[in-house]
């Protein structure tokens, strides 16, 4: 029940590569080891004493690698998603303000019946923004949920339009993909969807009231 097509819009310039670092391990701290001639006290192989090297401590290093990461970050509110671990957080700065289970994209691909057509249901990476709020929204079914179902294409609109099956509330990402509600709360956490990200429904409302139209989405 999720929207069709493929779609990749990765992040550019080596800029992004930063930005998606900072995303992922910014205040999470990490191991900095420094290597250099050994202290004034030790001596070389000719017994005159070796020349010292001034060595920034760990901690100096990483508040300017954290110093660094936040500056390239979003000004304002964002969204950020996990695909492999199906996470999905709401952030505003270095500042944490919701962290909820999704389910992803599955990456399974789909032919239909004459070999001509093929889908591939994955949920694409990159940087991407919100670009509608829809309030219970309809889903229109593509020609592959029929393919998948093993039914006739209907050539009409009529027997495409389905309800109550995307929750209360969508975010729009463009091209189809949404951020939407399920009736399957179960399967959540498993990459399972047709590429869209799906959400439970306590945390569908919450996303939807912090995200506004343009809040900024990296998918990872």
């Amino acid at each position: 029940m999720d929207a069709a097509g493929r779609w990749w819009r990765p992040l550019a310039g080596p800029a992004a590569g930063l930005v998606m670092l900072g995303l992922a391990v910014l205040g999470t701290g990490y191991e900095y080891t420094a290597t250099g001639p050994p202290p004034a006290s030790d001596t070389g192989s000719e017994g005159a004493p070796a020349l010292a090297t001034a060595v920034p401590p760990a901690d100096a290093d990483e508040r300017r690698l954290q110093r660094a990461l936040a500056g390239m970050l979003p000004k304002g509110r964002y969204i950020v998603i996990d695909r492999t671990h199906n996470r999905l957080s709401v952030r505003e700065g270095d500042r944490v303000l919701l962290v909820a289970v999704c389910s992803a994209g599955s990456g399974r691909t789909l032919q239909d019946v004459d070999g001509r057509r093929e889908w591939v249901f994955d949920t694409p990476r990159g940087r991407f923004d919100v670009r509608g709020k829809i309030r219970n929204p309809v889903w229109r079914k593509p020609d592959w949920a029929f393919v998948e179902a093993g039914e006739p294409v209907p050539a009409g609109d009529a027997a495409r339009f389905e309800y109550g099956v995307l929750g209360e509330y969508a975010l729009d990402l463009g091209d189809g993909y949404l951020i939407h509600g399920t009736l399957y709360e179960r399967l959540l956490g498993r990459s399972v969807t047709h590429g869209c990200i799906r959400l439970g429904r306590d945390d569908l409302r919450q996303v939807y009231g912090l995200a506004r139209i343009g809040t900024p989405v990296f998918i990872f």
